[in-house]
Order: C-alpha cells, then sequence, then structure tokens
C-alpha cells in the first residue's frame, strides 16, 4: 500500500497515507433520510439529503475493496433517555419530540427502526458503530480511543447534515489533532444555504477545520494507486 495519496481539495491539495486514514459515515439515518420518517415529518425535503446516497455508496465500495477502515455514527439516546439533557429534548418547541413515537418508532432512540442506517449503507461485519448521544461524533463515545488502536491520523468525513453533526464532529476533530476532508457530494443538508455555508466554515481561512473535496477525486486516487478497479467505483449506483 503506497504511504501517501493525494487528492485535489480546497483551500490546497490534501495528502494522506491510506493506512492512517478512516472512512467516517455520519448519522445516516432512516429517519433523517428515509421519505415518512421523522425528517420528513418535520416538514423538510429529504430528496436533498438522498442525493448523497449514491455518492456515499461509490465511496464505501471502493474504501471496502482497498481495505481501509470504515466507521458508522448514529445520533441516539437510551431507551430511558437518562443521556438526553432537557436543553436538547425541548428545543424547537415541537409537539413531537425525542423519545416521542414517530413515523419509524420512538424518535431518535436507540434499537427503534428509525435510528437504523439505511439499508444501502448498512454497516459490514467488523465496522465499528458509534453511537452518539450528541451532534459531535467525539463527545461521550469511544471514537477518539478507536482511532489511537487503530493509528488513524486523518479523516475522510461524509453523512449528514454538513452544517450540524458534520461540522460539529469536524471541528472535534480537528481539537484533537485529526486531518478530515469533507467530501461535498457525500455530505448533506436539508437546506441548500446551510450546505454552502457549512462547507466555506470548514475550508475558510487556509482550512481553519479542514478541507473541502469531491469523491470523484478521493476515488481516482486510490484507482490510481492501484487499490481499487474502475469496475468497482462504476458498480454501485
Amino acid at each position: 500500500m503506497p504511504d501517501s495519496l493525494s487528492v485535489a481539495a480546497e483551500p490546497y491539495t490534501f495528502a494522506f497515507d491510506p493506512a492512517q486514514t478512516a472512512l467516517l459515515i455520519i448519522d445516516m439515518q432512516r429517519d433523517f433520510l428515509e421519505p415518512g420518517g421523522f425528517g420528513e415529518m418535520l416538514g423538510n425535503d429529504v430528496s436533498q439529503l438522498r442525493r448523497t446516497v449514491g455518492p456515499n455508496r461509490r465511496l464505501l465500495a471502493a474504501w471496502r475493496e482497498a481495505g481501509l477502515l470504515a466507521i458508522h455514527t448514529r445520533e441516539g439516546h437510551r431507551p430511558d433517555l437518562a443521556d438526553l439533557p432537557p436543553a436538547k429534548r425541548v428545543r424547537g418547541r415541537s409537539a413531537t419530540t425525542i423519545g416521542d413515537q414517530g413515523p419509524m418508532g420512538r424518535i431518535l432512540v436507540r434499537g427503534e427502526p428509525g435510528h437504523d442506517i439505511i439499508a444501502e449503507l448498512a454497516p459490514a461485519p467488523g465496522e465499528p458503530v458509534i453511537d452518539k448521544p450528541g451532534k459531535g461524533a467525539f463527545w461521550a463515545t469511544d471514537l477518539h480511543a478507536i482511532l489511537q488502536h487503530r493509528d488513524i491520523r486523518r479523516l475522510v468525513v461524509t453523512g449528514v447534515t454538513t452544517e450540524v453533526c458534520v461540522n460539529t464532529t469536524v471541528r472535534e476533530a480537528n481539537d484533537r489533532g485529526y486531518e478530515c476532508l469533507v467530501l461535498e457530494d457525500c455530505v448533506g443538508s436539508y437546506f441548500p444555504e446551510f450546505q454552502a455555508a457549512g462547507l466555506a466554515m470548514i475550508k475558510a481561512q487556509g482550512g481553519i477545520f479542514g478541507w473541502v473535496g469531491h469523491s470523484a477525486a478521493l476515488l481516482a486516487a486510490l484507482a490510481g494507486a492501484g487499490l481499487v478497479t474502475q469496475p468497482a467505483l462504476q458498480g454501485a449506483a
């Protein structure tokens, strides 16, 4: 395996050692992405998030073929809601909130159907799944320990939503010394203006929190290094 690959990105080229880089797929859960889920129940346009499914599938398939570490996260709480702060539960003053019965079971509760990762991106055996009670993937989880044990130094970050859980996780990662590449076609927001702003904040001021790139450039780098085959890149539509 090559020691270093380079990917065109903003504000400048992202260089990484594949063996020390993990793919972190954030919160691609049924309640957020599927029609009829909690996100749509709140009046959101889930097609804004659904557009990320295809690019994430292609990237995950290639990442697995290359034998690299993929990690998934899910936002949700214990069934007894003991880890749910009142300040989070009342946010938005909605008539239906976390822990209440929703279209796919109790909302943001671990073990409920809506809490599951969508079938298209289901974790494979051996891929860690991080259940997080907050927006960031590092707070109150063992993600940092897992990355340290695997000698991971860089993260390729995808998932939803760009301005909330993706941005929070990238900022947490930056504070812990990880370098992050966020793939713009693999992250999504219900609100296009928040998508643009969320990406702009990551790459601003010379990349204050990280890099922003496109999955096509990363896939090409993997293929160019002989880590994946071209048919594999086209197979996960």
